[in-house]
C-alpha cells in the first residue's frame, strides 16, 4: 500500500518548522549566553563575604545568620527589589538528597536559596546549565568525584563551586545549612528539582508549592525586567 501522502507532508512540515525554529533560536541563545553577565544582580564575592560576616556575627545560630543575610540583601541597592522576604520553608527532594529550602530569589538567570537539613542527607548534585556556589553557613559538606580517593571537605565559611556542566556526589553527614547561589540558565534546572517528586516521593502538595513560589518569583522579576 502506498504511504499516505498527506501524513507524510504533515510530518515533513513539522520537521521543517522545527529546523527553522532551531536555526532562528540557536544564534539568539548563543548571543544571550555570551551576555549572561549583564543580567545578574548578585555578586559572587559579595555573597561569600556576606555569608562569612553572618557566621562571624552569629556563630552557630543559623537562624540569625540567615536573617543577617536576607536583611542586608533587602536593603542593598542592587538587590533590594528582587528579594523574597516571605521566609517559607519547603521540602526539596533532588538527586536522592532531601532537605528544606527557603527561596530568597528566583529568576531566569539566577536563584538564591537557603538549603539544608538538621539530620543529614546525601545525593547527586545534578548536571546543570548554571554555575552553583554553595556557601556553607553551618555544618560540613563533603563532595566526591570519580577517581579521587579522598573527599572534598567544605566546613562553615567555605564555598563549594560546582561548575556548569559538571557533576559530583555530595553529602551533609549531619546538620548543615548553606546559602546556595546559581547563575546561568535556571529553568532547565527545574527538571532535576522536580524529578524525585514526580517519580519517587509523589509528594504533590510540596511539588505544587515549589512550583507556585518559584513561578511567582520568576514572573514577578520578569515584570521588573529582571531576566
Amino acid at each position: 500500500m502506498a504511504p499516505n501522502s498527506s501524513s507524510s507532508t504533515g510530518v515533513g512540515g513539522w520537521l521543517r518548522f522545527f529546523a527553522i525554529l532551531l536555526g532562528v533560536l540557536s544564534p539568539v541563545f548563543y548571543v544571550l549566553d555570551k551576555n549572561l553577565e549583564s543580567f545578574y544582580v548578585f555578586e559572587k564575592d559579595h555573597l561569600h563575604d556576606l555569608a562569612k560576616r553572618g557566621i562571624q556575627a552569629h556563630g552557630n545560630d543559623t537562624r540569625a545568620i540567615v536573617k543577617y543575610i536576607v536583611d542586608e540583601l533587602a536593603v542593598r541597592p542592587q538587590t533590594k527589589a528582587y528579594i523574597n522576604l516571605d521566609e517559607e520553608w519547603i521540602f526539596n527532594n533532588a538527586g536522592g538528597a532531601m532537605g528544606g529550602m527557603y527561596i530568597i530569589h528566583a529568576s531566569v538567570t539566577e536563584y538564591l536559596i537557603i538549603f539544608g537539613t538538621a539530620v543529614g542527607t546525601e545525593g547527586h548534585t545534578g548536571r546543570h546549565t548554571a554555575d552553583d556556589y554553595f556557601h556553607i553557613l553551618s555544618g560540613t559538606q563533603l563532595a566526591y568525584v570519580p577517581g579521587e580517593y579522598e573527599p572534598e571537605v567544605y566546613p562553615a565559611g567555605s564555598m563549594h563551586h560546582l561548575r556548569r556542566g559538571t557533576v559530583k556526589q555530595y553529602k551533609m553527614p549531619e546538620s548543615c545549612f548553606a546559602l546556595e547561589y546559581a547563575r546561568g540558565w535556571i529553568p532547565p534546572m527545574l527538571f532535576f528539582g522536580f524529578a524525585d517528586g514526580l517519580s519517587s516521593t509523589l509528594d504533590l502538595p510540596t511539588l505544587w508549592r515549589t512550583t507556585w513560589v518559584t513561578g511567582y518569583q520568576m514572573i514577578a522579576n520578569l515584570l521588573q525586567a529582571k531576566f
